[in-house]
């Protein structure tokens, strides 16, 4: 992202936050992958509405054309039991897209979709936040429930992308949580993705 482009504008950045600053992970590999890392992105990019799980939240472009998601392009969040948000694109490449929240949203912070492949050549669609509370009250209502609906948030969108490009997962969808530690917060670029996804050609 080039300085000075406006993209950051108004953000809720993870400083902004409360509680820990959580990396989350959830990523798996796609059996019988039948498109390349960018092609799967390039569909994700299109169709990024459609793999989330509707019961649990709704994405809604600002923009509603019917184009590929692009960097600076709003959603509209509607998360189930805490209500209507908005997240901005900040970063894209072939391989990946990041889109970080905006004041009012219950997380601070950012998260990456990613697609790109293993030693064997195995495509893995892998999905990394970096994010605390929005605020001290939303971060104790989290606490109480908001941890597990975010997993069962991502691990379905993993699940719903792999069946749309492959055949399922290989094994299961890998779901892990680590806080950062102090020194890899001040390394943090939240300006990027929160992981580089390379390798598109087996």
């Amino acid at each position: 992202m080039e300085a000075g482009d406006g993209l950051l504008d108004g953000v809720l950045s993870a400083v902004d936050g409360a509680g820990p600053l959580l990396q989350r992970d959830y990523w798996a590999l796609i059996d019988r992958c039948r498109c390349s890392p960018s092609e799967l992105m390039e569909l994700v990019s299109a169709r990024f509405a459609e793999f989330a799980p509707e019961e649990l939240v709704v994405f809604t472009p600002e923009d509603e054309r019917g184009r590929p998601l692009e960097r600076g392009d709003e959603l509209r969040v509607r998360i189930r039991g805490a209500g209507t948000f908005h997240v901005r694109v900040i970063h894209k490449d072939r391989q990946s897209i990041t889109l970080a929240t905006l004041p009012g949203h219950p997380e601070a912070g950012r998260i990456t979709f990613g697609a790109y492949r293993n030693e064997r050549g195995d495509v893995i669609f892998h999905i990394r936040s970096r994010a605390r509370s929005g605020s001290r009250v939303m971060y104790l209502g989290f606490r109480t429930g908001g941890e597990a609906m975010q997993t069962n948030t991502w691990t379905d969108f993993v699940n719903t992308v792999a069946l749309t490009v492959g055949e399922g997962v290989i094994g299961f969808i890998h779901a892990e949580t680590t806080a950062m530690k102090e020194e890899h917060e001040r390394a943090d670029d939240v300006r990027g993705p929160t992981f580089l996804a390379r390798g598109d050609e087996p």
